[in-house]
């Protein structure tokens, strides 16, 4: 089982990333999805998830109205768009899915025991 987050990158306030999540050796489309991130000295904070249909999503309130979660099932990836980013944002973001069969958006870590190996994405000011 392998996950693998790409898109990360150094760009200026206000600006705009897409972060994209391959998954292989899963059954994606039965598999609850979700972002998280961890900045300097802090720990894993969720940011967004997505239910296996994709038809739920659930986001944290620092991002809401700014990133956007969304899967393609045919292609086994999920994404993570990024807009008027800040610099509170500046973390390293993780990918990660649920093994087990949940319905809805999945919000709390514990219940992800599937980890991608994280983005850089830096803001500055």
């Amino acid at each position: 089982v392998q996950l693998q987050a790409s898109g990360g990158g150094l760009v200026q306030a206000g600006g705009s990333l897409r972060l994209s999540c391959a998954a292989s050796g899963l059954t994606f489309s039965t598999t609850p999805m979700g972002w998280f991130r961890q900045a300097p000295g802090k720990g894993r904070e969720f940011v967004a998830a997505i239910s296996y249909s994709g038809v739920d999503t659930s986001y944290a309130n620092s991002v809401k109205g700014r990133f956007t979660i969304s899967r393609d099932n045919r292609k086994n990836t999920m994404y993570l768009r990024m807009n008027s980013l800040e610099p509170e944002d500046t973390a390293v973001y993780f990918c990660a899915g649920v093994s087990k069969i949940l319905r809805g958006a999945v919000t709390s870590l514990v219940e992800y025991d599937v980890w991608g190996q994280g983005t850089l994405v830096t803001v500055s000011s």
